[in-house]
């Protein structure tokens, strides 16, 4: 699930199903009764409460203990346990933005396709099962999750108060391209000078750039590309401009200063995936239910966010650790999560299913997400993601800060970001 940049930034959250000592190193196999121990170390809400608990049901043998804390902390402490050889969950997620980063010390990793997941790749979008690969298809790094096709969130009373169209599908005329959607802003602000136009310079950037093929690095060799790439610049600039003319509400995207915002109706568009509906719907509160509305993004696809479930090499029990995987990836359970915590299956035949596509949200107005979203995810081309994307996209996250908060113009702020990525990608 996922969510890179600015993250799935959920509270960091411990939910202990089963404790064991020997969780601390791993699945091992405890004195009562012998009993399978087997651990998963996830960031944010993967929406596993409830399949766990059933998977033990139907597995008395297993015990399964959950590991929640966030996304940044999440990768951080896999990297350090990987290298030490200990610590790691046996069943591990890897955000899609750190995937490349992880595939490069694979060693580390249990081969799934020593258990048969080859025969699995069919499940998933080609580009989905290819993220998750390496060595031309016969090293199986991870079972993928859900993916984050991309949608544009907005207020519709506060569109009503700038005499802007409401309906989902007008709206979405509004901003075919970027460009048009930085003219909206401005015919917003016009009417609506105290509301801010949109949260974040970053989550607009952040959006641009997944619509891209390539971003920080090259997709043939990974060498680095920011300074000759004209979707980075075009993008840092279209977003900070937004910055630079006040029209952003300059909050850190998911944090607390996000969520009073939300509560305070001081914005009226946000870039969400399919998994940020939650978050916007727990900021904002129950009062704003039926205010909020889904339109299409600007730009063609995108995809923000996704993940994959991976063994490390250190657990006790991988051949139990990925059927587990096996199972909480599958498309039934997939279905079962999109309907629970709104988090797209990245299976055609899931995010396909009647049942998916059936669904609308209640919150947003009724908008049917499930058509909606499942339309973005058939045009979605994933931008590739860099062996050191996780270091040099904090760089620009930066510079775009500075702007919002009128330290730096956004030529400045470009200048030194380009150079510190510069330093930090080698």
């Amino acid at each position: 699930m996922s969510k890179s940049l600015a993250g799935r930034a959920a509270t960091a959250v411990v939910a202990v199903l089963a404790v064991s000592s020997a969780a601390a190193c791993g699945g091992g196999a405890g004195a009562d009764g012998g009993k399978v121990k087997l651990s998963i170390g996830v960031f944010s809400d993967f929406g596993y409460d409830t399949l766990v608990k059933e998977y033990q049901a139907a597995h008395p043998t297993i015990e399964i203990e959950q590991r929640k804390v966030k996304m940044e902390q999440h990768h951080t402490q896999l990297a350090t346990q990987l290298a030490g050889g200990r610590g790691a969950a046996d069943i591990v997620a890897i955000e899609e933005g750190n995937v490349a980063q992880f595939r490069q010390s694979k060693d580390k990793f249990v081969n799934l396709a020593d258990y048969g997941a080859k025969d699995l790749a069919g499940q998933w979008t080609p580009w989905k099962w290819n993220q998750g690969t390496a060595d031309d298809g016969n090293f199986v790094l991870g079972l993928g999750t859900d993916m984050g096709s991309l949608a544009l969130c907005y207020r519709r009373d506060l569109f009503e108060a700038a005499g802007l169209p409401v309906d989902r599908e007008a709206v979405g005329k509004l901003w075919p391209t970027w460009q048009d959607y930085v003219a909206t802003a401005q015919t917003f602000t016009d009417k609506t000078p105290n509301v801010k136009f949109v949260d974040t310079a970053l989550n607009v950037y952040k959006a641009i750039l997944d619509q891209a093929e390539e971003g920080y690095f090259a997709k043939a060799d990974d060498s680095y590309i920011a300074d000759k790439n004209t979707k980075v610049s075009e993008g840092f600039t279209l977003a900070a401009v937004l910055g630079e003319k006040k029209q952003t509400g300059a909050v850190a995207p998911f944090s607390q200063e996000w969520n009073v915002a939300l509560k305070q109706a001081s914005f009226a568009t946000t870039t969400c995936p399919a998994w940020a509906l939650a978050l916007i719907k727990a900021g904002a509160g129950d009062e704003a239910a039926g205010k909020w509305d889904v339109a299409a993004a600007p730009g063609a696809g995108g995809n923000w966010g996704g993940s994959f479930l991976a063994v490390p090499k250190q657990g006790a029990h991988p051949k139990e650790a990925y059927e587990l995987a096996k199972w909480l990836t599958a498309p039934e359970q997939q279905k079962r999560i999109f309907k629970e915590t709104g988090n797209l299956p990245s299976e055609p035949v899931a995010y396909k299913d009647p049942e998916v596509t059936a669904t609308v949200n209640d919150f947003f107005n009724k908008a049917p997400v499930g058509q909606i979203f499942a339309a973005s995810a058939e045009s979605l081309q994933p931008t590739y993601r860099g062996t050191k994307d996780s270091k040099v996209t904090p760089v620009f996250s930066n510079a775009l800060a500075r702007v919002e908060q009128g330290k730096q113009s956004t030529s400045d702020a470009f200048a030194q970001a380009l150079k510190e990525a510069q330093d930090v990608a080698k």
